[in-house]
């Protein structure tokens, strides 16, 4: 009976998914949302997040540097079947500003980044 209480919880709770290369990064930015009290889903890459389909998910937190698509080529993608889906860019590049237009309905986090900003960032995008 707990358990499945527990999953009705679980169900209620806004989706993210996290999609990032490096897993030390992609662990601790599970961990950061799991304690905020979203559920999160990790992704090591935007072909994978893909495979997967974007039902269920409420807000996606992309890296921009990842092998295969990037995370500018996975906004588009996901702009492509749910405009309305928030997607959040992180980099720990400095040259991304040429692109930064591209981005101007998306939030861009440069790593390292004040973890408390990208979670407002968050609540405010499911508000």
């Amino acid at each position: 009976m707990a358990i499945d209480g527990e999953r009705q919880a679980t169900k209620q709770r806004p989706v993210v998914a996290v999609v990032d290369d490096d897993p030390v990064v992609l662990e601790a930015l599970e961990d950061l949302l799991e304690s905020a009290g979203y559920s999160s889903r990790g992704f090591p890459s935007a072909a994978s997040l893909l495979s997967n389909g974007l039902t269920g998910l409420d807000v996606i937190i992309t890296d921009i540097g990842m092998p295969g698509m990037d995370g500018f080529e996975l906004c588009a993608a996901v702009n492509s079947v749910r405009p309305d889906m928030p997607v959040f860019l992180m980099t720990g590049r400095h040259d991304i500003e040429s692109k930064q237009s591209e981005t101007s309905n998306r939030g861009l986090f440069r790593k390292p980044f004040d973890t408390r900003v990208l979670l407002e960032a968050v609540r405010d995008a499911l508000a």
